[in-house]
């Protein structure tokens, strides 16, 4: 038997913030890849601690729905999870490189495989192009700027890598006109958007896990689309005779669910058949909803 655990943050806060996670993981139940599918917050439950002690199955795929690497994958989520010999140098990474490493739970008789976050995937920056494309309802988008935007911390550096990595590569890939990485705490600043681009339309698309306090009120104002959210804005406002395309988190994108499986392939589960299936779901899903 095998077993998915995706663990996020959660909010005490913000009701919406786990609803991603749980729409992921139904995505990946409906799929039967996995004995077992859980959920598992550090500000919600099921927590971190006891998710373990739910599960019949001894080996477990534990993927972080996390943007990056740092505090909590590499210290609260091992620590909580009781994983036995963990030391972060075994992901050999640089900030966006960590993969998996498989270690024994401590108390509970299951090998726990676990995986580097969602949002160091390198098929997480497929994930910002379909948001990309389902917010502007065109395939072809290069005539379009996309910001891809942070939240960026000097407490961090590997959260600013996480947004270079996507836009270096998305850069390179030649599906936009121009590719820029913003933040909301470093430079470049996200309020700068409308300008720092040559193109007459720009996509916004922000590498936040949920929409929350950040991605429904700071960057709208900030980016100038309006000036309270309260009042709400067109999706595309001009802002300095530039069209401003604001998407929402990326982790609320249905193809995620694809990213958090190909995690747990790369981990060594049996889930090709799933990625297929997600894959295509997901398709079908924005095909529908660009008819509308």
């Amino acid at each position: 038997m095998q077993a998915l655990v995706i663990v996020a943050h959660g909010s005490h806060l913000n009701p919406g913030a786990s609803e991603p996670t749980f729409a992921h993981a139904d995505t990946i139940r409906a799929t039967g890849a996995f004995d077992e599918v859980r959920e598992s917050f550090w500000k919600e439950e099921p927590s971190f601690r006891e998710v373990l002690r739910t599960l019949d199955s001894e080996a477990v795929y534990v993927v972080p729905l996390f943007v990056s690497e740092g505090y909590f994958t590499e210290r609260v989520i091992p620590r909580e999870l009781r994983l036995d010999g963990w030391d972060v140098e075994d992901w050999d990474s640089d900030g966006t490189d960590a993969d998996h490493v498989a270690l024994d739970a401590a108390d509970v008789e299951k090998t726990v495989h676990y995986c580097g976050p969602v949002g160091t995937h390198d098929a997480m920056s497929d994930v910002i192009v379909e948001r990309a494309r389902s917010i502007t309802g065109r395939d072809d988008l290069t005539d379009f700027g996309l910001a891809v935007v942070g939240h960026g911390t000097e407490r961090n550096e590997n959260s600013a890598k996480a947004i270079h990595h996507h836009a270096d590569r998305l850069r390179q890939s030649g599906l936009f006109a121009a590719v820029g990485a913003v933040f909301m705490d470093e430079e470049p600043a996200v309020d700068d958007v409308a300008t720092r681009f040559e193109t007459d339309d720009v996509v916004v698309v922000p590498l936040f896990v949920a929409d929350g306090y950040h991605t429904r009120e700071d960057i709208p104002e900030d980016v100038g689309l309006t000036e309270d959210y309260r009042e709400g804005y067109d999706v595309p406002t001009a802002v300095d005779d530039v069209r401003i395309w604001y998407a929402g988190a990326v982790g609320t994108e249905p193809l995620v669910a694809d990213v958090i499986l190909e995690r747990a392939a790369d981990a060594g589960a049996d889930v090709a058949a799933a990625i297929e299936t997600v894959r295509e779901r997901t398709r079908t899903d924005a095909d529908a909803t660009a008819g509308d």
